[in-house]
């Protein structure tokens, strides 16, 4: 069973999971950010003016192809994965999905604060007919100028910068580029070995950001829909949240590909541009929030505190 590292009261398991020092090479510096934008004047305008004042061009629709759908009794979890930064996880986990790996899944672990993790279900687990058990960790990627970057010009504790790269939460120094552990993040679990992992157990962050755990474990996507399901989950009592038996697993019916989905049975959603004039209101409102509740304005905001908005495409325009 692979587990994530980072957030282990069993120190053996915690020093297994640690990482020396960044280097100088590691750590270098990615080119100064942008100012801060200034307050609005005024009164702050909600999310749901923002959004309703959009423009049509604002928005993206979902890829199917790219987009995962894990079906539970009570509804559905959507996930859109990110394959200009984990190409041959995104690649991998397509292809289990195809072959009927993750049928009758389950959630196996739920630690509180922390993540929900889930894998077939079963032991020992049934070995990928076409897909690979393992593949040799992404935990980064080289920065190319050509991979779209909006910069969050905040100040971050855990990289020199960072920002949103189609709509994830990435940061990136002079050298690389990396997606971020925020809520909703969904990554791919593994063993103390980095080339343990493969997409065969996958999680999702349900609670405080762990940031710790960036660069340190491959990232392939986020949960655009459906989080309440995971994040509501009964929590494990075993060690690291896992279930103590296979009773309490939570079983869903299936991981699939949206694009292998009938389209009368598919979840159509659109998110908005993280580079676009609305979504940048959105964040410049957030960091100077200021209403009929919030009376002094904060002036910075973090990663992590930015939802990007998502909607049922259609919406009239």
């Amino acid at each position: 069973m692979r587990v994530v590292c980072g957030l282990l009261a069993l120190p053996l398991l915690a020093a297994a999971c640690s990482r020396p020092a960044p280097t100088p090479e590691t750590a270098a510096a990615a080119p100064s950010a942008p100012a801060i934008p200034g307050p609005p004047e005024g009164l702050t305008p909600s999310v749901a003016d923002i959004v309703a004042a959009s423009k049509p061009e604002e928005w993206r629709a979902l890829d199917p192809e790219t987009t995962l759908y894990m079906d539970f009794p009570v509804g559905r979890v959507v996930i859109e994965m990110a394959p200009q930064f984990a190409p041959n996880h995104v690649a991998n986990v397509k292809v289990l999905s195809r072959e009927g790996y993750f049928v009758n899944g389950a959630v196996t672990r739920v630690q509180d604060n922390y993540v929900a993790q889930w894998s077939q279900g079963i032991d020992p687990p049934r070995p990928p007919k076409v897909g690979k058990a393992t593949l040799k960790g992404e935990f980064t990627r080289p920065r190319d100028p050509d991979v779209p970057f909006t910069v969050l010009p905040d100040p971050d504790t855990y990289a020199p910068e960072v920002g949103f790269s189609n709509g994830f939460a990435a940061a990136r120094d002079a050298t690389s580029m990396w997606l971020t552990h925020c809520y909703g993040t969904v990554g791919v679990g593994r063993d103390n070995d980095d080339d343990s992992g493969g997409g065969t157990e996958l999680y999702a962050i349900i609670g405080q950001s762990p940031r710790m755990l960036d660069r340190n474990i491959t990232v392939l996507g986020r949960v655009v829909q459906g989080m309440e399901l995971l994040s509501s989950l009964p929590r494990g009592t075993g060690e690291i949240g896992f279930y103590k038996t296979p009773q309490e697993y939570v079983h869903f019916a299936d991981i699939k590909v949206a694009a292998d989905v009938p389209e009368a049975q598919r979840t159509n959603l659109e998110v908005m541009r993280t580079d676009s004039d609305s979504f940048a209101t959105l964040v410049n409102s957030r960091r100077w929030r200021k209403d009929a509740f919030y009376h002094h304005p904060v002036g910075r905001i973090g990663l992590c505190n930015i939802s990007v908005p998502v909607r049922a495409a259609g919406v009239p325009k």
